[in-house]
């Protein structure tokens, strides 16, 4: 059975799998301090509707405590172990939405539902609530393992032990830019995430987390930036990684892999 990949943009996607809606990162804002959506509608109300909901990090723009609140009661969200004692906001949220919230490391795995399974993996990125606070919590990706294995990366470098780290998988959510027009250590750009999908060599992959953002008035600021990533990821794996399909969907649209 194939799984089904819907992109709301940014790092949010919904992954279904073995009857399973799995949500991850959810951003339903069009506008985040000075970020602006500047591509993309907002997303509908439907796409909150999760049984699981992944958190990669503690980051405002993936640990957003509005877009939490709009999920339905007894939702489960997994979160970075710490989160709660880091973001005090989280407890709030969860507690009067009714969330049931499960911290974890990487390495650790959590059963969901008719044999779906969730595994945290490592990843390398400043996983702080910035701009406060010492570094209590890891960034995290996730790999659902249903009816296929689906890999979220979440925001992270590339390094050495991610195809170990992570192990067969059989699609991969990457991203391949960021919100501003240059990006810090801790995130992979369309090259970099090309190279990642030929260590990691899935049958499939998304790009996700650009294109969405963008910080006011800066529009004229290295555009590319902001429109490119996707599409430039797509030419390099064909050149590192041709034997993986890659699907550059556009925002809210639906694709099914591999």
């Amino acid at each position: 059975m194939p799984v089904e990949i819907t992109w709301w943009g940014h790092a949010t996607c919904t992954v279904e799998d073995s009857g399973v809606r799995l949500l991850t990162d959810p951003l339903f804002a069009r506008r985040l301090a000075h970020l602006r959506r500047r591509r993309g509608a907002v997303p509908p109300p439907e796409a909150a509707a999760a049984d699981v909901v992944l958190v990669s990090h503690l980051h405002a723009d993936h640990l957003h405590l509005p877009s939490l609140a709009r999920l339905a009661p007894g939702t489960r969200l997994l979160v970075p172990r710490g989160a709660r004692r880091a973001v005090p906001g989280l407890a709030r949220v969860a507690g009067l939405r009714g969330l049931a919230v499960t911290e974890l490391v990487p390495g650790e795995e959590v059963p969901v539902r008719d044999g779906l399974r969730v595994r945290a993996v490592g990843a390398r990125h400043d996983g702080r609530r910035l701009p406060f606070g010492p570094r209590l919590c890891p960034a995290l990706g996730y790999v659902v393992q249903g009816a296929a294995r689906t890999y979220f990366a979440g925001d992270t470098g590339l390094f050495d032990t991610m195809a170990e780290e992570v192990g067969p998988v059989d699609v991969a959510l990457l991203p391949v830019g960021g919100w501003g027009p240059y990006l810090g250590p801790g995130h992979l750009d369309a090259g970099r995430a090309a190279q990642a999908l030929a260590r990691l060599a899935p049958a499939a992959a998304v790009p996700v987390h650009y294109g969405t953002y963008w910080p006011v008035g800066m529009d004229a600021v290295r555009p590319h930036e902001f429109h490119a990533p996707g599409e430039e990821f797509e030419r390099l794996a064909r050149r590192l990684a041709p034997k993986v399909t890659v699907r550059v969907p556009a925002h809210g649209e639906r694709v099914r892999l591999p």
